[in-house]
């Protein structure tokens, strides 16, 4: 035997106490005691626990959704993870994550997630945020043959290899991504060959043999620490039960279950146990009867408490983090540049200021970005901004990963279009972790795309998405409509504990204005009024603030109406009190913005007023939207003109209020 006796121990009590914990879940959810669903790897207990013996304390994490026996080998009291299924307070993340999202910083489990090959994303994330911390700890990707066909992991292995990130890539290959196997679905029949395209060392394993997956995980994490590069590791292995509980298994045979379960891993392993020499069939039936037993009693005590449970008011404080008390001081001095000129500076401010702050993005570096916003940061600040490949979920994943360990990254995404590409760490990662973790993890990132049209390039570099992201809960949105404000909200949003999505009008780039010095900041949530009025209230964002001002000035001049402009400047959370204030003076609205009308900030703005019973009896008119047209933005440039608010069109908007 290659274990110690005290390792066989260990190992036996792991595979026992995840094999019996999973049957405790499905008796519970068979007598309908428990909500939801359940995702079982009975068959899998080897790979658990040859996985976690071969880690230190500090080596992190990231489970798939089947992931209940690499929680219990890391160590999570089993007590907190039954009431975790129960939906109960006493749950490790207090009945916010369930099944599927269990999550435990204590050791080192950052969290499993529900979409397929999803946190492969994140472990990538936290390698690069150890080895930029010069750890020695590593990050474990664990994930099963099915992910192995999402593009999100090979990105991500493609960038561990160039980067040479401290990773182990784990894959649990056992035959079945759901009910599809792996030998219809998989375009080979080696998983870890898979890993030489992308020059990462690779081995396979018997993952039923779990002395067998300790020597191989140990071989691979002593490599990883040694050289920094990552490792891939295919562990072969067989799921006994189904998908998840409403599976039948109609898609295997009988006798392959049968002969899988002669191999089962559990049984194997006692045996081995006894056949070395150093239990007796005495001890190790003892061994696996205290292990049964320490279940038994974790599930009856969060059988006994399984009725406390946290309100949803209490479950809100999870959303966000607090921010730090910044002090917003009076703008000292002034500098005149562009709009361009203004968020390098603030980017060049913030990481000189904290080393913790990373760029992340593509060209960013010698081209200087895009659209030449990062400029020549690359030369003051090599240790501090990664160039990628071209791989937005990948890249826009890792740093969802990183800002987890304490960095704060600023991720660069080329157009506001491609953020649709980073959608699931957005979505699914960055508005949710913390709120999913019960306040365990946070997630202190910012998202830089430049979004709209003006510039000639076509329908899929020109989107305005901003009301998209708006509709998930978790995120707060940014869009600045001058230099001045561009600079300083970045540099708060950099600060923030919080994701933050920061969108930069292309057309904006080029624009003017007088910008704040290094200590000058602007709260996020707070809405800027550019121009005061008495007549009409128009409230806008980003590049439509612009055409706003300009409409204001003939308004004034041609008509004898003073229009109250209002920038927005942070979509979400909207400052309703400052536009609520405007309209009870004002008596009329008009909200524009170069996004399409349907489902957008103007009808936001407007149920906000209209809900408001003093607002609503302040108004002598019915609001009004103008807003972009229904329609992608078109190339011909004189059409490009037409989608979007023009001054004009915001004039005859506001004349029709009167």
């Amino acid at each position: 035997m290659d274990f110690s006796k005290e390792q066989a121990q260990s190992a036996l009590s792991i595979m026992v106490r995840s094999r019996h914990f999973e049957e405790c879940i499905d008796d519970f959810f068979k007598r309908k005691e428990m909500h939801g669903t359940t995702h079982l790897s009975i068959g899998q207990e080897a790979c658990q626990a040859g996985l976690a013996l071969a880690l230190d304390q500090g080596d992190w994490i990231v489970p798939t959704h089947r992931c209940h026996g690499h929680t219990i080998a890391r160590g999570t009291n089993e007590r907190k993870m039954f009431s975790e299924m129960f939906g109960s307070a006493d749950g490790i993340c207090k009945g916010l994550g369930g099944s599927m999202h269990m999550t435990d910083v204590q050791t080192w489990n950052a969290g499993s997630s529900a979409v397929v090959g999803s946190g492969v994303n994140l472990a990538a994330g936290l390698a690069f945020a150890l080895k930029m911390q010069e750890s020695q700890a590593i990050s474990v990707a664990i994930f099963g043959d099915g992910a192995t066909s999402r593009g999100s992991v090979h990105e991500s292995m493609n960038l561990a290899s160039v980067w040479s990130l401290p990773i182990l890539f784990f894959c649990e290959n056992n035959n079945y991504g759901m009910s599809a196997a792996a030998s219809r679905m998989i375009s080979t029949s080696s998983i870890a060959s898979r890993a030489d395209s992308y020059s990462i060392s690779h081995a396979t394993v018997d993952g039923n043999d779990v002395q067998a997956v300790y020597r191989a995980a140990s071989e691979a994490v002593a490599y990883i620490r040694s050289t920094g590069k990552p490792y891939f590791l295919e562990v072969k292995t067989y799921r006994c039960c189904g998908h998840s509980k409403s599976d039948p298994c109609l898609y295997r045979s009988r006798d392959e279950e049968a002969a899988w379960s002669e191999r089962d891993p559990i049984f194997l392993f006692s045996r081995t146990m006894v056949e070395s020499g150093l239990f007796t069939e005495e001890e190790v039936s003892r061994l696996i009867l205290e292990a049964r037993k320490h279940i038994d009693e974790a599930a009856m005590d969060a059988v006994a408490i399984r009725d406390q449970r946290i309100g949803l008011e209490q479950a809100m404080e999870y959303l966000f983090a607090d921010e730090e008390e910044e002090v917003y001081k009076v703008c000292q001095s002034t500098t005149r540049m562009s709009y361009r000129e203004a968020i390098r500076q603030a980017l060049d401010e913030e990481m000189s200021r904290d080393q913790a702050v990373h760029l992340i993005g593509e060209d960013i570096g010698l081209y200087g970005g895009c659209f030449k916003v990062t400029g020549d940061l690359y030369a003051k600040h090599t240790s501090q901004m990664h160039e990628t490949p071209v791989s937005e979920e990948a890249f826009t994943g890792l740093a969802v990963g990183s800002s987890l360990l304490g960095l704060r990254p600023v991720v660069e995404i080329m157009y506001g279009d491609f953020s649709t590409l980073a959608s699931d760490p957005i979505i699914n990662h960055a508005a949710k972790i913390r709120f999913m973790s019960a306040g365990q993890l946070s997630c202190p990132m910012v998202l830089r795309s430049p979004i709209g049209s003006g510039t000639g390039h076509g329908a899929q570099h020109t989107q305005c998405l901003e009301a998209m992201f708006a509709n998930v809960p978790g995120l707060i949105i940014v869009a600045p409509s001058c230099p001045g404000d561009a600079k300083a909200l970045l540099k708060t949003a950099i600060r923030s504990n919080n994701p933050v999505l920061y969108f930069e009008h292309k057309h904006l780039y080029n624009n003017l204005g007088p910008v704040g010095d290094e200590q000058y900041l602007l709260p996020i949530g707070k809405a800027i009024t550019k121009k005061r009025g008495k007549d009409v209230t128009i409230v806008s964002y980003s590049h439509a603030v612009t055409t706003c001002l300009e409409a204001a000035a003939t308004l004034s001049l041609q008509d004898e109406i003073e229009a109250e402009v209002i920038d927005l400047a942070t979509l979400k959370p909207m400052d309703t009190q400052t536009i609520l204030r405007s309209v009870k003076k004002t008596g009329r609205l008009l909200v524009v913005h170069d996004s399409p009308e349907y489902g957008g900030y103007g009808a936001e703005v407007i149920a906000c007023v209209t809900s408001d019973s003093d607002a609503l009896a302040s108004l002598q008119a019915t609001p009004r939207r103008l807003c972009g047209k229904e329609s992608p933005i078109p190339f011909a440039p004189e059409l490009e003109l037409e989608v979007i608010p023009s001054k004009e069109a915001v004039v005859q908007a506001v004349r029709l209020l009167f």
